[in-house]
């Protein structure tokens, strides 16, 4: 197998191949959830940083604009990205 990583050396990447291998389904998808929950609140804050007097609501919507397909924030939110921004 080749490196997977650029930054991380041959034996770190081992090791974290070991340790993946030995969880159950359970903590990889724990995992998972975990990383798109970072992932979501690394967005949020973005959001908060271009759009400081937005409400909770429109953080929402523009997270939810960021995420899904156009039509479907258009149908579900009454928000249209390509008029009120991402």
């Amino acid at each position: 197998m080749g490196v997977l990583s650029r930054d991380t050396t041959t034996e770190a990447e081992a090791a974290v191949i070991r340790l993946t291998r030995t969880q159950t389904p359970g903590q990889k998808i724990a995992q998972v959830a975990a990383m798109i929950q970072t992932g979501r609140e690394f967005a949020l804050a973005g959001l908060r940083a271009r759009y400081p007097s937005a409400s909770p609501g429109e953080l929402q919507r523009r997270l939810a604009a960021l995420v899904l397909d156009r039509d479907i924030v258009r149908r579900v939110y009454g928000w249209d990205p390509a008029k009120e921004g991402y």
